[in-house]
Order: structure tokens, then C-alpha cells, then sequence
């Protein structure tokens, strides 16, 4: 504290000021260098007289719209520091960021929550381009879900520019919006051959974004891909990161990534642009998961050693080991060519692809040259041989390579097959038993374990509220009641309904997990008043089970629908499901819908099982409202499985993804074992289609029967998408339509053993 001998001559109106002035710029001394600051304020007349060894902490509590900027010159022995009275009780909240400037700076402990930033990064190792970071550390710093509201208005949440920072020890998940989650920028020479340090944090999960945009960590950017970075990237946990194809892009030169994990994450670590970089020790468990995926190697001198990848579903781009052909004399924003990569001493196990010269095309056609595949271990159960090549891969040498023995094999010479059992070890990974030669990953690998990462005092808790995981309640009859029990629902809980009627006369607009489900199946019948029924909000998600829904004495308006989301703007995923339900008589006026998405909404899963529809003047799945066509899309997954759809007068499926953005993976259909009859014949159905698929990725069509309908209509845009019509039932119905809007030739779509009456 500062005390001043006043003179005689203040007057009390002197003394009122100075007493006002105090208390808003309120610094505690802790000690000699500690002070404590419970204002914006206080804060910037702390950091005035802030001198090596100096730690300026911030007052526990909610900070809200606090811009703050952490400029100083501390010492490697006497850094300045900035830091919470306590940790993970400082919320830096509403409109608050953080841009540190300077050398010798630590910042840790606070938490940024329940906003997002004003500016183009919430952490900025930068004031401006001008004025730097060096030597300078974040640690211990938590952004949990801190997205703009508008999905595709871009930023970074931490960009880190100058030399020699370390970002270690922090915990982000959510990030929900466009842009990166790290980003190392390379924008001047001042912020090139950096030598930064990422380790020890924790990525948690990042939700699908489904468009371009969604990486979690890249290093440079194409324009400065041929500057090396020096950057040094290991042991973080990267848990379930799906924004996009690429978790990790690599867009510099001479970096290390080296024992890091990657679990359930859909994706790849992509060498993307620049050379002589090294990708060593790290773990991919996939699991299974759809889409998981491991390394993508692309230009020069590259060297992938001693990687461990299990479980990885992922093709084409994110397959578990992609090496690229490359575009002949490449613009440095394109693919160049793959010279002198070493592939060596890696375990791919169960992992279901690896592509060879991937992506060949009358663009890229520059093939692998001078390259070695080494001492690597490619194990299937199931003996299918991962191995697709779509060129000429005599620039890749394969020796001394062992695998089991794995049928069409396509790889001629330099892996050995040999009966092989594998055991898993302590260290959490398989390996062969008695094995003599040096082949796969090396038995002194440690992988990064969850919990070595992060902080030790925030939760690392699951991104998704599961539906039935709260407590259930008993809801009697009548539609105040159920509009009272989701008011008062809180998320994950189960609503069971009573026999009898529920009649809305509000439009229940879902900010949370909610399920609702008849007590006796078929017993329970829900009428609604308003233009729709449930309006599922950011946060919300629904699903039914059991109920009757009848549009019988809905509002005399066309456009009605049972459920909607909101009609712009959502920025959190949301699901919906229904099953052992009826939906009847949604046809008080033309064109009431099942299910109608807004743009910029998008599902994660839409899951439909074992009901029926019967009698509708609408369509039932509307799911094509981003036709800006910049790779958005509606829905990630929609599985239709086992219903009967009839007397249907618009479509059955809307499915649109527009653009030739190749980033992400869906949309997703699976449409299996339904009864389809009558649907697609309304003169308002313009497209004459039942279902209209445009650039989805994954379509299986199976197992139904259709009877009257109209027909199956699949536009195949980017990509290469997979397309399976096949044991149908096509009964007074026209032959499925496939065609290729962009690819050359005969489309690609499996049409087999349909049986057309």
C-alpha cells in the first residue's frame, strides 16, 4: 500500500476523490513482490511497476469483459508473473482474452468460461505485429467451451507467435466454432525458427464442426511452409478431437511431435506442407471409432518412426498411414511431392487402411520417390491386407517388415508374413510374442496417459450430457403438465408419461437433454397448437420413445413441423431420436414436416427406429438448408432403421452438403430393413425424388421395400463417397438415380441385387 502526508490545504472534496480513487484501483501487498488486484484497474497500476520477480494475482471471482493485456520485462531467473489467488477460481468471462508482450512472462491459473473473445484469439502471445512474446510461458490455464455463438465467425483460442514460449499443463475442450484451437504463427521472421514448446495438455474433446476450420493444433501456415518452426510438440493427450480431417496440421518445417496420444480422435496428424519434419512415440488408439485415423505424410524428408496405431477405421485421407502423391512443380498452397520419407519402425494393428500414392489424379500425379517403408509391424485379425495403391509406389522401398499372414496383400516384397500372437503389455500395447526381429514400435514406449495432463484441479468430464442419465419423474396427463416437467427437467432426466392425451398449446423450446417416454407403449398421444411442437435449442437435445403424435388439431398454417431447430445461428451439436413411436395426420394444410433443420444447425446423430408414419403432406427429414455451399451440411449421422413411412406426399430424406471442401467426413445415411410406401408422389414435391442425397459421403440403402414411391435420387459431389443401394424391394417404383457432378466416367455407387417388381 501507498500512504502520502496530505497538507492542511486538501479539502474534503480532495479527500472524497482520493478515497474514491483507492478503492477502484484496489492493490494488495501479499509480500514484497505479490500483489493482489480485485479490479481492471488495480490491475494495469500493478503492472506499471511490475519488475522481475513480480507476481501480480488476480482476486478470486467472475472478471467479466476484461481485456487483458501483460506487458513486462521480467529475467530467465526473475520472470513476471501472472497468476489467480487461487487456481480455477479466477473465471475470465463475457468478452475477455489475454495478450501477453514482452520476455520472461508466466501466466497460469485462470480460467476462461461462459463467453468468447472480442478479438481473433483469446490467448495472443502478442500485443500487436509488432510487439512480441519471447521466453515467455502460459501454464495451468483452462478454456473451457469458450465459442462465438456464431459457428462460422472465425478464431484461435491461443496463437502463438515470437520465440522460445512454452504453452504446458493446460486444458482446453469445446471449442465450437471456426478456426483453430492452437495455432503457431509464423507470420514475420521475428515469430520463424520459434523453438516453442507445446507439451503436457489437454486437448479434450472437440465436437464435429462439419465444414473446414476445425483443427486442433497446426503450426504455420501454407505461405510460410517452406520456413522451418523448430517447434516442439509432446506428450498432450488429444481426447476424442473430431473438428475436422486434419487434428494436427503441420504447415512449417524441422518440427518435432513426438509422444503424444490420440484417443478415439477422427482424423489425421498431417505432415501438410514442409519438409524435414519428425513424428516420433506417439499412440493412436482408435478403438474402432468411425473415422479414426493416424498419419498423413506429404513432402520432402519426413521421417515417421516408431508409432503406434491401433484400432484406426479411418480411408482415404484418414486412413491410419497415408503417404500422398504430390502435384508436379506445386504452388506452395497444394501438395508437393513425397521425397525421402522414412517409415520406420511403426505398429499398425487392426487398423483397416493404408494408403498408398492417395489422392492420385490428373492433378496429382507426382508419385512417392526415394522413400523407405522399414522394420515396421502390420498386424489384422481379421487377415485383411490394409493395403490400397492408387499409383505407382516403385519410389517406396518396403524391407524388413513383418505382418501376419493377411490375404490380397498387394505389397509384393519387404514384408515378411509369419504367424504371429500378440500380447498386450504394461505399457498398454501389443506386441508379438517372441519376436526376434526389430519390427514395430520398441518395448520402452511410455505412453501419455490422460491424467498426466491438463491441470490437476479442473475435471476432465464428458462432452456430452447422455440421454436417461438423470433422475426420472412420473408426469400425469395433460399438456401443462408436460410443458411444467421439462421446464423443470434438468439435463439427462427421463420423463415418463401416464396413459392419455397431452394437448400443447406452447411451442417447448429445448435448451438441455431431455427423454419422454410412455409408460405403456402406444398409450400416450401428443397433439400440439402451435406451428411446431419442439424447437431444440444450443444445448438441447431430444429424445422419444413409446408416444402417438398427431398433427389432428395442429394450427390450420402450411409449413407446421413436430420438431424444428432453431431457424439460425445454433453453435452446439445437438441428437435426436425416436423409436416404438407413431406420427399421424400431419395434414391440417400442405407441406407440414416431421423434422425441418435450420441453417447452421447441426446434429450429430439422428437416430429413428420401429415407428411408424402415416399420412403426412410434408416431408419427413429436411436437412438441406446450407446451400451456400461451403462443405456445411445438416447432420453428421441419420439412421432410419425398421419403420414403416406411408401415404407420405414430400420426402422422405433432404440431404444436402454443397461445396468441394474436403475436410470433413459426412454426412452419414443409413437407411435399413423400412417399409416405404406411397411416398415422394405430392405435386408439391418438386424434386420428384423420395430421397435426395447431394455430396453426402456414406449412404447405405438396404434391406427396404418400396412400393409406389418416388424415386431414390444421389448426387455425388467431392471426395470419393460411398454409395451402397443394394437388396431393395423396388415395387412400382423407379430405378435409383446416381450421378457424378464432378468426377469424370461411370458413377461409383454398389447398385446389386435390388429386386424390382
Amino acid at each position: 500500500m501507498h500512504y502520502f502526508k496530505m497538507s492542511n490545504v486538501f479539502t474534503t472534496f480532495t479527500l472524497l476523490v482520493l478515497s474514491t480513487l483507492f478503492a477502484c484501483t484496489n492493490i494488495t501487498s501479499v509480500d514484497s513482490n505479490t500483489h493482489l488486484v480485485d479490479t481492471p484497474q488495480a490491475y494495469e497500476e500493478a503492472l506499471k511497476d511490475a519488475k522481475p520477480g513480480d507476481t501480480i494475482m488476480l482476486a478470486n471471482g467472475v472478471w467479466q469483459d476484461f481485456e487483458i493485456l501483460f506487458k513486462g520485462m521480467g529475467t530467465e531467473n526473475s520472470p513476471i508473473t501472472l497468476t489467480a489467488e487461487t487456481k480455477g477460481k479466477v473465471i475470465l468471462s463475457g468478452n475477455s482474452n489475454l495478450r501477453i508482450a514482452g520476455k520472461h512472462l508466466v501466466v497460469s491459473g485462470l480460467v476462461f468460461k461462459n463467453g468468447f473473445t472480442p478479438s481473433s484469439e483469446v490467448i495472443s502471445f502478442r500485443e500487436d505485429k509488432d510487439e512480441l512474446a519471447y521466453h515467455s510461458r502460459v501454464t495451468e490455464v483452462v478454456i473451457d467451451n469458450y465459442s462465438n455463438p456464431d459457428r462460422f465467425e472465425a478464431d484461435y483460442w491461443v496463437g502463438i507467435y515470437g520465440k522460445d514460449n512454452r504453452f504446458d499443463h493446460n486444458h482446453l475442450v469445446g471449442k465450437r466454432n471456426k478456426g483453430v484451437t492452437v495455432a503457431v504463427r509464423l507470420t514475420t521472421e521475428d515469430s520463424q525458427e520459434n523453438h516453442h514448446r507445446i507439451d503436457h495438455n489437454y486437448f479434450g474433446p472437440r465436437p464435429i464442426f462439419g465444414s473446414n476450420g476445425g483443427e486442433t493444433l497446426r503450426i504455420g501456415t501454407s505461405h510460410h511452409s517452406l520456413t522451418s518452426s523448430f517447434t516442439l510438440v509432446e506428450n498432450n493427450y488429444f481426447d476424442r478431437c473430431n473438428g475436422e480431417v486434419e487434428i494436427i496440421s503441420v504447415k512449417s518445417g524441422k518440427n518435432t511431435i513426438v509422444n503424444n496420444t490420440f484417443f478415439e480422435s477422427r482424423g489425421t496428424l498431417t505432415l501438410r506442407h514442409g519438409n524435414g519434419n519428425v513424428i516420433e512415440n506417439n499412440v493412436f488408439f482408435g478403438n474402432g471409432v468411425d473415422h479414426t485415423g493416424g498419419i498423413r505424410v506429404i513432402n520432402r524428408d519426413q521421417t515417421v518412426r516408431n508409432n503406434y496405431l491401433e484400432g484406426l477405421t479411418g480411408y482415404r485421407f484418414g486412413s491410419g498411414l497415408t503417404v500422398m502423391n504430390g502435384v508436379p512443380n506445386s504452388s506452395i498452397n497444394r501438395y508437393h511431392q513425397v521425397v525421402n520419407a522414412k517409415i520406420e519402425n511403426n505398429s499398425i494393428i487392426n487398423v483397416d487402411h493404408v494408403h498408398l500414392a492417395a489422392g492420385s489424379d490428373a492433378e496429382r500425379s507426382a508419385v512417392p520417390k526415394d522413400s523407405v517403408v522399414s522394420n515396421n509391424l502390420f498386424y489384422n485379425k481379421n487377415e485383411k491386407a490394409p493395403f490400397s495403391v492408387f499409383d505407382d509406389i516403385s519410389g517406396i522401398t518396403f524391407k524388413d517388415n513383418i505382418s501376419n499372414k493377411l490375404t490380397d496383400n498387394k505389397i509384393s516384397s519387404g514384408i515378411k508374413a509369419q504367424t504371429l500372437v500378440l500380447e498386450r503389455a504394461d505399457n498398454g500395447l501389443l506386441y508379438p510374442v517372441n519376436n526376434a526381429t526389430n519390427s514395430g514400435v520398441s518395448k520402452d514406449l511410455e505412453p501419455t496417459q490422460k491424467n498426466q495432463t491438463g491441470t490437476t484441479w479442473y475435471e476432465k468430464v464428458e462432452p456430452e450430457v447422455e440421454f436417461n442419465s438423470g433422475k426420472t419423474t412420473i408426469v400425469q396427463a395433460g399438456g401443462e403438465s408436460l410443458y411444467q416437467a421439462i421446464e423443470q427437467a434438468s439435463s439427462g432426466d427421463t420423463l415418463v408419461l401416464e396413459d392419455g392425451n397431452y394437448t400443447i398449446e406452447k411451442i417447448i423450446k429445448l435448451d438441455k437433454t431431455i427423454s419422454i417416454k410412455a409408460k405403456n407403449r402406444h398409450m400416450v398421444t401428443v397433439e400440439f397448437g402451435r406451428s411446431t411442437l419442439f424447437e431444440i435449442n444450443n444445448g438441447g437435445s431430444l429424445s422419444i420413445d413409446g408416444i402417438v403424435v398427431s398433427g389432428a388439431n395442429s394450427a390450420d398454417y402450411s409449413g407446421n413441423t413436430f420438431v424444428r431447430t432453431a431457424k439460425w445461428g445454433m453453435f452446439k451439436n445437438y441428437r435426436f431420436a425416436m423409436k416404438n413411436s407413431i406420427v399421424k395426420d400431419l395434414d391440417i394444410n400442405h407441406s407440414f414436416h416431421f423434422f425441418d433443420s435450420g441453417s447452421r444447425a447441426f446434429a450429430l446423430s439422428i437416430d429413428i427406429e420401429n415407428n411408424v408414419f402415416d399420412n403426412i403432406t410434408g416431408d419427413i427429414f429436411r436437412l438441406n438448408k446450407e446451400t451456400d455451399d461451403l462443405g456445411i451440411y445438416n447432420a453428421e449421422y441419420l439412421n432410419i432403421k425398421n419403420n414403416e413411412f406411408n401415404n407420405v406426399q414430400g420426402m422422405l430424406v433432404n440431404l444436402y452438403r454443397g461445396g468441394s471442401d474436403e475436410s470433413t467426413f459426412g454426412p452419414h445415411l443409413l437407411l435399413k430393413d423400412n417399409k416405404i410406401n406411397n411416398v415422394g408422389n405430392g405435386k408439391r414435391n418438386k424434386s420428384k425424388s423420395a430421397i435426395l442425397l447431394h455430396g453426402v459421403q456414406v449412404s447405405t440403402i438396404e434391406n427396404n421395400t418400396f412400393k409406389n414411391t418416388a424415386k431414390i435420387n444421389v448426387e455425388h459431389t467431392v471426395g470419393e463417397p460411398i454409395t451402397y443401394i443394394t437388396n431393395n424391394t423396388l415395387d412400382k417404383t423407379p430405378q435409383p438415380s446416381v450421378v457424378e457432378l464432378r468426377a469424370s466416367g461411370e458413377h461409383t455407387a454398389i447398385i446389386r441385387d435390388n429386386k424390382v417388381q
